[in-house]
């Protein structure tokens, strides 16, 4: 298979800590198998973004289980404005005079973004739903499902093929899945929705010509007029969090939200979707360990 073509603007994604210590079995598998198309910098910088993301991923249930009291709305509300608002400093800072001329973009990659808005505001809604009320193995299932969704996507609409060694690695994945879905031994519609929510999300995004953080950005600004209507009428009877720890906790999920989306981004542009979808594994497999070890 060959790699998409690269964007001219140069992306750095600063990862020292991943670069160094990769403890995860499958990415070892992943680079030797697509050693071949590792050798230029942006391919390898999309590399080390994707496990970057992932690994951040994984852990994320820990600091959404800080915020059990608070309703999965309310958080998502929260993740939309601060997302926005850091967003927009950051470009700020880095652009400065720049700033309105690198924001605007196409009508049509307006409205492409509005979709991606769409999709992963509800992939956040039901993963956050889920880690609240205590189904974190049920998240770790659908982020298993959603490689599996990745692959069949890259096959499909981006034509994409998968060597001898990778289909042996997808179809053991794929096994894997069923029989942690036979362990939930639960209908899976809330894995199913995380893993077909976030895939058309990667799909999209990899068809959509936007930097990163400008995709990010306009995906959530889409949405932070209803987000702040929300939590103004919703908080006239429901104050959920009176703490100075919750409020700080979700002035957080701004930055939880916007960098490990930066990070996959730049690596879905980068790679080959198929080789993301093989990547993803990371994230489920540190959410498992989570659920089993930490919250029984």
């Amino acid at each position: 298979m060959s790699l998409p073509p690269f964007p001219q603007q140069t992306v750095t994604i600063d990862c020292p800590e991943i670069t160094q210590s990769q403890p995860f079995f499958i990415t070892h598998v992943i680079i030797l198998s697509y050693n071949g198309e590792m050798n230029n910098d942006h391919s390898k910088s999309g590399l080390f973004a994707g496990i970057f993301c992932f690994v951040f991923w994984g852990m994320a249930p820990i600091y959404f289980k800080l915020l059990n009291e608070v309703n999965a709305m309310t958080i998502i509300a929260h993740r939309v404005i601060w997302a926005v608002l850091f967003l927009f400093l950051f470009l700020l800072i880095r652009d400065r005079q720049r700033f309105f001329k690198i924001i605007r973009i196409p009508l049509m990659v307006a409205l492409g973004l509005l979709l991606s808005g769409m999709l992963i505001i509800s992939n956040w809604l039901i993963f956050v739903w889920a880690v609240t009320h205590d189904q974190i193995l049920a998240t770790s299932m659908g982020y298993f499902i959603n490689p599996l969704i990745n692959v069949l996507f890259g096959l499909v609409f981006l034509k994409e093929r998968l060597t001898r060694i990778q289909t042996l690695a997808l179809l053991l994945a794929a096994f894997g899945t069923i029989f942690l879905g036979w362990y939930l031994g639960q209908t899976p519609w809330l894995p199913l929705s995380l893993a077909i929510t976030f895939g058309l999300y990667g799909l999209l995004r990899k068809q959509l010509q936007v930097r990163p953080m400008v995709g990010l950005f306009w995906e959530s600004a889409w949405f932070i007029l209803p987000a702040t209507l929300f939590l103004y009428f919703w908080a006239d009877n429901h104050v959920w969090y009176q703490s100075m720890r919750d409020q700080w906790l979700l002035i957080g999920t701004g930055l939880i939200t916007v960098i490990p989306l930066v990070a996959f981004n730049f690596a879905a542009k980068q790679l080959p979707l198929s080789m993301v979808g093989f990547l993803q594994y990371i994230a489920p497999t540190i959410s498992f360990l989570i659920a089993v070890w930490f919250y029984d």
